[in-house]
C-alpha cells in the first residue's frame, strides 16, 4: 500500500523569517535603484533657505520642538561656514534677480519666524560675530509683548543689518480667511512696521506656510518681492518668488547629523523636482 507523503509545513516562525528577508531584499534593491538613480541625477541648482524660530535653552514645554539651543545654534553656523556657505537676505536675492547683485557660490538664507526676543539676545551676538545675515518675520500685534521683540530692538536689528519681514498682524492662515480679511493682515502688518520707523517691508512669511493661487498675486498688489512656504526644497532665480522653498530646523534630536540631513532632504527634493514652482507659473 502506497502512503501518501505530505511536505510538512513550515512554521509561523519560519514564514515571517522568510518574508521578511525577501521585503527587506526588495526594499533595498529598490532604494538601492533610487539611490543610483538620484547619484547620477545633475546636481540640482539652487540655494537653501533654513527656518529658525527661538534660538534659546530653556522654553516652556509648548515651545520645545520650536527652540534651537545656543550650542546647537552655534554648530549649526560653524558647519555652514565650513562648509562653504554665505549668507543672503531675501532683498539680495531680489537684486540677483534684477541683475544688479551677484550671489555668491553657494548663498543661503537663514530665516526666523514670529520674532521672539531671543532674537535680538541669542540670536543677532552669534551671527555677527560669523559675518552672517538673516531674515525676521514679524506679527505685528505681537510687538512689544513679553517674549517678542521691541519696537527698539527691531530699529537696530535693521540697522545692524538683519533683513525684517512681515508674518501678518495676527498670524492666522490666510487659507482661512476672507478676501478683505486677508487684504488687512497683509497690507496692515507692512503699514504697521513702516509707519514705527522701518525700512520698507519687502519679505513676507505664511502662517502654517499655507497658501494658495490667489496670495501671490495679492501680495504682489500689496508691494512685497518674496515670500517663503513651508516646503522643503531648493530656490534659484527662477523660481515664482512668492512661492519659496524653506527648510525647517526644529530642536534638534540627534545634534549636527540631524541638521546635515535636513539640508541633504532640500537637495533630494530639488533632485526629484517635487513641489518646484516653475518659471511659468512665476507672478513678477
Amino acid at each position: 500500500m502506497k502512503i501518501a507523503r505530505y511536505e510538512r509545513k513550515p512554521s509561523l516562525r519560519a514564514r515571517v523569517l522568510k518574508w521578511a528577508k525577501g521585503t527587506a531584499l526588495a526594499l533595498g534593491l529598490g532604494l538601492g535603484g533610487l539611490g543610483a538613480w538620484l547619484y547620477l541625477q545633475p546636481a540640482p541648482q539652487g540655494f537653501p533657505i533654513l527656518e529658525y524660530h527661538m534660538v534659546k535653552d530653556k522654553v516652556a514645554d509648548d515651545e520645545y520642538d520650536y527652540a534651537v539651543p545656543v550650542e546647537d545654534f552655534k554648530a549649526q553656523l560653524d558647519y555652514l561656514k565650513a562648509e562653504g556657505y554665505e549668507t543672503i537676505t531675501l532683498q539680495d536675492y531680489m537684486r540677483a534677480r534684477k541683475g544688479t547683485y551677484t550671489l555668491p557660490k553657494k548663498p543661503i538664507v537663514l530665516t526666523f519666524d514670529d520674532g521672539y526676543d531671543d532674537n535680538y539676545t541669542n540670536l543677532l551676538p552669534l551671527l555677527e560675530e560669523r559675518g552672517m545675515k538673516g531674515t525676521v518675520y514679524m506679527v505685528t500685534n505681537d510687538i512689544g509683548r513679553p517674549g517678542y521683540l521691541t519696537w527698539e530692538q527691531l530699529r537696530d536689528m535693521q540697522n545692524r543689518g538683519i533683513e525684517l519681514g512681515s508674518h501678518t498682524a495676527n498670524h492666522q492662515p490666510l487659507t482661512e480667511l476672507s478676501g478683505q480679511m486677508r487684504q488687512d493682515e497683509l497690507k496692515l502688518s507692512k503699514l504697521l512696521m513702516e509707519w514705527n520707523g522701518l525700512k520698507t517691508i519687502y519679505a513676507f512669511s505664511y502662517p502654517n506656510g499655507a497658501y494658495d493661487d490667489e496670495l501671490p498675486k495679492l501680495l504682489k498688489e500689496n508691494e512685497y518681492l518674496t515670500a517663503v512656504t513651508g516646503e522643503a526644497g531648493l530656490n534659484d532665480l527662477k523660481i515664482n518668488p512668492y512661492l519659496l522653498h524653506r527648510i525647517n530646523i526644529p530642536h534638534p534630536r540627534l545634534g549636527l547629523w540631524e541638521f546635515k540631513a535636513r539640508l541633504l532632504k532640500g537637495e533630494l527634493l530639488a533632485r526629484l523636482g517635487w513641489n518646484k514652482h516653475l518659471e511659468q507659473n512665476k507672478q513678477d
